[in-house]
């Protein structure tokens, strides 16, 4: 076999054709990838050819874009993915249209009934303060038995319909109607590093639903390998880091100045009531306190390849959850 002429990544080549678990049926697969950071330094300089310039200032320049949102070279670096969720979860990762998605096919393949249900710690009442949240406050053991329980009965019920329907032939695209958003579905994701970037910064947040969460920390990781600088300031810039509005400048420069080349602190506390006059709404005081709080730990999001498995252990998982003993199509 020919050796690449193309720029790789050892610590990615690792890791191709490895399927990492996420939650309890599901999983992603880096199966291929398309550049570096090197190559995001040449789309940038363009007369630099490859290999000819240290790491320290390909670091400086990634650095540089990343700070100045100039994003066109990180369009450069494409990675593409396999990922098995549940619906509900695609769902919301549909709505990132900014990537090429082949999806698995409920029209032409029966669906293995495999269905999502959280731990306990997971099942959570709805947050006061977030419509579209948990509060963090687990429901307890009563009543996280029942819903199991309910959830165990409606499944039931949908796989017994659905292998009903498709044992007599109703049509796959009409058998699996009822079918519930726990059901588990796939698909190729391809998607360049810019695209990327800002899909991660969403949904690795605290503030994002936490089953999607997990399969954007699996994924972060699987770009840690494939462009570490980029991921490094991703990780400073973006995660770590934060924008700030016309007001909160305001406050703060209130509060800090610029004495020659140097900051120089002033005496003086906003309350609540000095930060809106600075033209704060009540909601941006409390995101701009938020901000200014002492910051979480650094997230590392490295793989644990210990984890990872061969495809053939999902596929498996999967065609034996088919109706009717049928294999799905590969």
């Amino acid at each position: 076999m020919a050796e690449t002429k193309r720029p790789t990544s050892p610590a990615a080549e690792e890791i191709l054709g490895l399927y990492f678990p996420v939650l309890d049926h599901g999983f992603v697969a880096l199966v291929d990838y398309l550049g570096t950071d090197e190559d995001i330094e040449r789309a940038a300089r363009v007369s630099y050819g490859y290999g000819t310039r240290k790491q320290s200032a390909t670091r400086g320049l990634l650095r540089y874009l990343r700070r100045h949102k100039h994003t066109t070279p990180s369009e450069m670096v494409e990675l593409k993915f396999h990922c098995c969720m549940p619906m509900f979860i695609a769902r919301q990762w549909i709505r990132h249209r900014t990537a090429s998605v082949n999806e698995y096919s409920g029209r032409y393949s029966l669906i293995p009934m495999l269905f999502y249900s959280p731990d306990e710690a997971q099942l959570q009442t709805q947050s006061k303060r977030n419509n579209q949240g948990r509060s963090g406050q687990a429901v307890g053991r009563a009543l996280y038995d029942e819903a199991q329980r309910r959830w165990a009965a409606i499944r039931r019920e949908s796989t017994d319909a659905y292998a009903w329907l498709t044992d007599n032939e109703v049509a796959r695209e009409l058998a699996r109607i009822d079918l519930p958003l726990s059901t588990y579905t796939q698909w190729y994701w391809k998607i360049d590093l810019h695209n990327l970037l800002h899909f991660l910064t969403l949904r690795v947040d605290a503030h994002a639903q936490w089953e999607i969460q997990e399969y954007g920390r699996v994924m972060a990781g699987m770009l840690k390998r494939v462009a570490p600088l980029s991921y490094e300031a991703w990780i400073d810039y973006d995660v770590r880091g934060t924008h700030v509005s016309r007001a909160e400048l305001s406050a703060l420069r209130a509060l800090v100045g610029v004495d020659g080349e140097a900051l120089q602190g002033k005496a003086g506390r906003l309350d609540r009531a000095a930060l809106e006059g600075h033209g704060l709404a009540k909601r941006e005081v409390d995101e701009l306190l938020a901000k200014l709080a002492p910051p979480p730990a650094v997230p590392d999001f490295e793989l644990d390849l210990g984890t990872a498995r061969a495809a053939e252990h999902f596929a498996e998982r999967f065609a034996s959850a088919v109706p009717s003993g049928e294999k799905p199509t590969e």
